[in-house]
Order: structure tokens, then C-alpha cells, then sequence
């Protein structure tokens, strides 16, 4: 399974616009990526309200998961650890959006 550790930069957390900027990106991979902090159940990345649900604040670590059996036609395990690290960098603020 593709997965990716990342740290949340936003100040507030994945709440409101930063969420929504994030969840933007996974939904514009076209992956069933889910995100979950390392001890927690994991959530789809590309429902907001899942996201806002969660309690991913400022600095919090996460993991950044593609499940290989849901990879679907074209998509493979590169493209997935690829859109991975795009996502996180989302997440840290070293991508601009």
C-alpha cells in the first residue's frame, strides 16, 4: 500500500480553507486516498467533512494512504507514491496552490 507521513503546517489545523485546499487536491488525483494520524482510524481524504471532522491540528502528524487493490485502469503504485508526495506537500505549505 502506497503511503505517505506528513506533518499538518496550517496554523489552524485541516479546518475551513486549509482543508479545503487539500481535499481540492485529492479529489484533482483521481486516487481513493484516505489520511489518518498514525494511531487513528483511517477517514477519505476526499470528503471535507470527513477531513474537518478529524482532529488534525497545527503540527499534528498523519499518514497518507492509497489502497493498491483500489487502484483502478492506468493508475499504478508510482503514480499513487507520486500524487503521495504531491499531497504532502500540500499539507506542509511547500506547495503553493
Amino acid at each position: 500500500m502506497p503511503e505517505q507521513k506528513s506533518f499538518v503546517a496550517a496554523e489552524i489545523g485541516l479546518h475551513a480553507r486549509a482543508a479545503a485546499v487539500f481535499v481540492r487536491a485529492v479529489t484533482d488525483t483521481g486516487l481513493p486516498v484516505t489520511i489518518r494520524k498514525p494511531d487513528g482510524p483511517p477517514v477519505d481524504a476526499r470528503s471535507l467533512l470527513e477531513v474537518m471532522t478529524e482532529d488534525f491540528g497545527h503540527g499534528c502528524e498523519v499518514l497518507l494512504e492509497v489502497a493498491v487493490d483500489a487502484l483502478q485502469g492506468n493508475q499504478s503504485v508510482s503514480a499513487a507514491n507520486s500524487a503521495l508526495l504531491g499531497l504532502s506537500a500540500v499539507l506542509e505549505g511547500t506547495e503553493s496552490r
